[in-house]
């Protein structure tokens, strides 16, 4: 049945002092044996239960088996195994070898309702003679059966938490010894091992299972971004182009501003493309370990580079000494500064400064974009570097860049703060593990 209820006292039994010798009761010897062939048979069970695990090719193989062993071996008549819910609010039936196997999965108990849950509350076992007069069981309607009397519950205990309820049910009424429920409880003892094993296990499949579907689905919106997307607003480029070029030759007055309005928005459906694909890129896990890079010589190459969007602002670059060595990855620190450069040529005004300069401390190599824009407010420090967050409604991009950096940083085993500028702007550090002094001589 389904109930489970905090056991009732089990008498231990009461050693008599005898005077004298004692004369053999009749069957003694027979009563002893019996005892003991039932300890060897649980012993067994137990040990079979223990290369079970091993061997089971599947959890509801070895579940079944260790249900209908275990029925035979505590002499029952019907075995059930309960499984505590992850939020810890109730357990669920998860094996039986007597009650309706429709419920599994679907009859459930709260913590503290019935006897079941009485045991997984209180982690002790109960045992009780007949459950029809017991208050403490709860009858699940099509689950529990009323042919069955006697029932024995024992919790199932793994790193101080309950993790199931082993119930063990009779036909004719049993009053259960202080034996049986030892057995029991060494078998709850051992399922308990194998439960959690079996479902960080599950859990692990899938998350893996999960992962794997989101790459493929990020790999499937590539594509249609890339194709499906991209390659039609090629063609509207075109077309508008030569619309411009065909109603400029009939002197419309308006036709270069249309044409340059529609471009606008094309050339804005281009960067949102870029930043959705960009996003999704970034969230591709690196393929390669850090190898020793020269921070300073990428940021000098990068500067170049970037050089004509950074026309309008004033650039420095400083470094504490050179050269600065870390351990990263080129391509993807080259990646890293474009996003911080980017964000601070949107932000900072026209004619102001942007200040790049690097330091190494101890075992972590430092380099900080700075500029002398708006600032952020303390309460939007973190958040800026979610995805798909800005701090303005302005146009200035998609809320990815910031994003994609901090995942870089991360990536490489470093990290991207900000930090306020005095007095106005902002200062993003990049930290990375410095390449250790030796190996830099070797370099």
């Amino acid at each position: 049945m389904a109930g489970t209820e905090p056991g009732r006292p089990v008498a231990a039994p009461r050693r008599r002092t005898r005077r004298g010798p004692a004369a053999a009761a009749p069957g003694a010897p027979e009563a002893g044996r019996a005892g003991e062939a039932v300890a060897i048979a649980e012993l067994t069970f137990l040990a079979d239960v223990a290369r079970l695990a091993a061997s089971a090719r599947t959890w509801e193989e070895l579940l079944g088996t260790i249900i209908d062993r275990a029925r035979a071996a505590a002499r029952a008549d019907v075995c059930s195994l309960y499984l505590a819910d992850r939020d810890g609010g109730g357990v669920t039936l998860a094996a039986t070898n007597g009650l309706d196997r429709h419920a599994i999965g679907v009859a459930r108990l709260r913590i503290g309702q019935g006897i079941t849950g009485l045991v997984a509350r209180d982690r002790v076992p109960i045992a009780t003679l007949d459950v029809r007069d017991d208050p403490r069981f709860a009858w699940i309607r099509g689950v529990d059966q009323a042919r069955f009397t006697s029932m024995c519950s024992v919790p199932l205990v793994w790193d101080d938490q309950v993790v199931g309820v082993l119930n063990v049910q009779t036909v004719e009424p049993r009053a259960f010894s202080a034996a049986d429920i030892g057995f029991l409880e060494a078998l709850a003892g051992l399922l308990a091992g194998l439960v959690e094993k079996h479902r960080l296990q599950d859990e692990a499949a899938a998350q893996l299972e999960s992962l794997r579907a989101l790459d493929e689905a990020r790999a499937n919106l590539i594509a249609v971004v890339t194709h499906a997307l991209r390659t039609p607003l090629a063609v509207v480029r075109a077309y508008v182009e030569l619309l411009g070029g065909r109603v400029q030759a009939h002197e419309e007055p308006d036709a270069a501003h249309w044409e340059a309005e529609a471009l606008a928005q094309v050339d804005r459906l281009d960067r949102t493309i870029d930043s959705i694909l960009e996003s999704l890129r970034v969230l591709t896990p690196p393929t390669s370990a850090p190898v020793p890079i020269r921070v300073d010589e990428i940021v000098e190459s990068e500067l170049r580079s970037l050089a004509p969007m950074l026309r309008r602002h004033t650039v420095r670059m400083s470094f504490t000494e050179r050269p600065i060595r870390a351990l990263g990855s080129d391509e993807q620190l080259r990646r890293l500064l474009g996003y911080l450069l980017e964000n601070a040529a949107k932000y900072a005004p026209e004619s102001g400064g942007i200040d790049v300069y690097g330091w190494v401390d101890g075992e972590r190599a430092h380099l900080a974009v700075t500029d002398d824009g708006p600032g952020i407010p303390p309460a939007w420090q973190e958040r800026i570097f979610e995805p798909f967050v800005r701090l303005d409604d302005s146009p200035r991009g998609a809320g990815i860049g910031l994003f994609a950096a901090r995942h870089i940083a991360r990536s490489m085993g470093g990290d991207l703060r900000v930090e306020p500028r005095l007095p106005a702007g902002s200062q993003f550090v990049l930290e990375l593990p410095a390449q250790p002094v030796a190996s830099a001589r070797d370099a």
